[in-house]
């Protein structure tokens, strides 16, 4: 057991008994516990398989290659209309938890071994169109182009669906002068 997890459930204000409970759970399998993206994460030889998410809502264990899982309960759920490769259980109780403890293990069990045998996701590229307040921007300035281009393609995407997901003109502007600074020192919208 992680003490940085150890921590991490202690700081919780909301989720203790479910987060301590997957956290059992996730440490009676193959995987090792450790603290990413300040959430409990479990990994399979230096690679991440699943992570625990509390949200207001509901309480996530987030599969990073989830679309691999076969699910026959049909009991996870897809982790945004953008992801390709990441699925979820969502809990909103203790007592749900215990009911599915068997599919879950069988379902960390099922990820283990994708990743034991190299399963990958095979993800799509969807080619999203720059916004055209950011085209003008990039005619008047060739730095920020520059800037850019050079980021990782995550990162790029990830501005991308930012800027474009406003609908209005103005929204798109204000979104991209605000994060036009972080993209000249090359981070993206999370750094």
């Amino acid at each position: 057991m992680n003490s940085n997890v150890t921590q991490f459930i202690k700081k919780l204000k909301n989720w203790n008994d479910e987060v301590t409970l997957l956290r059992e759970i996730l440490n009676s399998t193959k995987l090792e516990e450790d603290l990413k993206w300040n959430l409990p994460c479990y990994s399979y030889n230096d690679t991440n398989v699943v992570i625990i998410q509390p949200f207001k809502s509901y309480l996530g264990l987030m599969f990073f290659k989830g679309t691999l899982l076969k699910d026959p309960k049909k009991v996870l759920v897809a982790n945004g209309p953008n992801s390709q490769s990441s699925n979820r259980f969502e809990f909103s109780s203790v007592a749900e938890i215990k009911k599915l403890a068997p599919t879950i293990k069988a379902y960390i069990k099922e990820a283990i071994a994708n990743e034991a045998s190299g399963l990958k996701v095979e993800v799509k590229q969807k080619a999203i169109p720059l916004p055209v307040e950011l085209k003008k921007m990039f005619s008047t300035n060739a730095k920020l182009k520059k800037a850019f281009e050079a980021l990782t393609p995550g990162r790029q995407r990830a501005y991308l669906f930012f800027f474009t997901s406003a609908k209005q003109s103005a929204t798109r502007l204000s979104r991209i002068e605000k994060f036009v600074p972080k993209i000249l020192q090359g981070k993206g919208m999370l750094d």
